[in-house]
């Protein structure tokens, strides 16, 4: 069978490659993944072509529960206190929460409350808002921001994800393209990963829940992290500073190493100040 991708056209360069790479037709569509999504609800009608998220969308769907099964294994077949998500469509958010319903219904772990929080990127927020103004509905919004994987300016679960993050006592939250970036790098050098811009967007919800208090230290809290960041380097170019090009001679590492920590040392001074 032929394999058609469609993607919006600005999507960062890593996926594409990483697309291209399988030798599919690849349509680059001028627009957001909204548009895209409309184009491809279009094709399926007049051409009768199956779509993996639009008219085959159980398959790609319900595939989300498997990250709430992993997790309650891999804690030994408990479930966590509370879960931090991106959102973008919903879809993945509340499978979460199905597979981890089915793990309990089929006795494979007990019954517990666990807490949902979502996160989003400010520049497409519409899930967020509809959290934080107490809406029963999604008011559909242009998308602008760094964290392209996510940015679903209509998301056709939003209005689930908001009731699910509701009737579990959660939270929504969204963050600045800065923050985004700043997430990426406190996980990269915290825990040894670099995630995309999705990860860094639930990474700065989760530093924002930290310090309004919203996440408890005693419970246990799991955090998804969807991408890995050299699909997206673009987003940190120019933000995590340069390599020190240095002549192959010790007198010109040493000189270079100093330059280097006078640095670091008046970038912490003007944190403290």
């Amino acid at each position: 069978m032929d394999c058609c991708v469609f993607i919006p056209a600005d999507l960062e360069a890593g996926k594409i490659l990483g697309t291209l790479i399988y030798n599919p037709i690849l349509m680059a569509v001028k627009g957001n993944y909204d548009q895209v999504n409309r184009l491809c609800s279009e094709v399926a009608n007049t051409h009768g072509w199956g779509f993996v998220n639009i008219n085959l969308r159980p398959y790609y769907s319900e595939g989300s529960k498997t990250l709430g099964f992993e997790v309650a294994e891999q804690l030994g077949w408990k479930l966590p206190d509370h879960v931090v998500a991106p959102i973008a469509s919903g879809s993945l958010y509340g499978k979460i929460y199905k597979g981890f319903q089915e793990f309990i219904k089929v006795g494979l772990v007990e019954d517990k409350a666990v807490r949902f929080s979502g996160a989003q990127a400010e520049g497409c927020s519409p899930v967020a808002t509809a959290f934080r103004d107490g809406q029963d509905f999604i008011t559909p919004v242009k998308p602008n921001t760094i964290a392209k994987s996510i940015a679903i300016g209509n998301p056709a679960d939003g209005i689930y994800a908001v009731e699910l993050a509701r009737k579990t006592n959660g939270h929504i939250e969204s963050v600045t393209d800065a923050e985004i970036i700043e997430g990426i790098q406190l996980l990269a050098e915290t825990e040894g990963i670099f995630t995309e811009t999705a990860g860094g967007t639930t990474i700065a919800v989760l530093k924002k829940l930290v310090e309004a208090g919203k996440i408890d230290p005693e419970e246990t809290t799991v955090v998804y992290i969807t991408g890995n960041g050299l699909k997206t380097q673009e987003a940190v170019q120019g933000y995590v500073g340069e390599p020190l090009t240095i002549e192959a001679k010790l007198e010109c590492f040493e000189q270079a190493l100093e330059r280097a920590r006078t640095l670091e040392r008046l970038d912490w001074q003007q944190v403290l100040v």
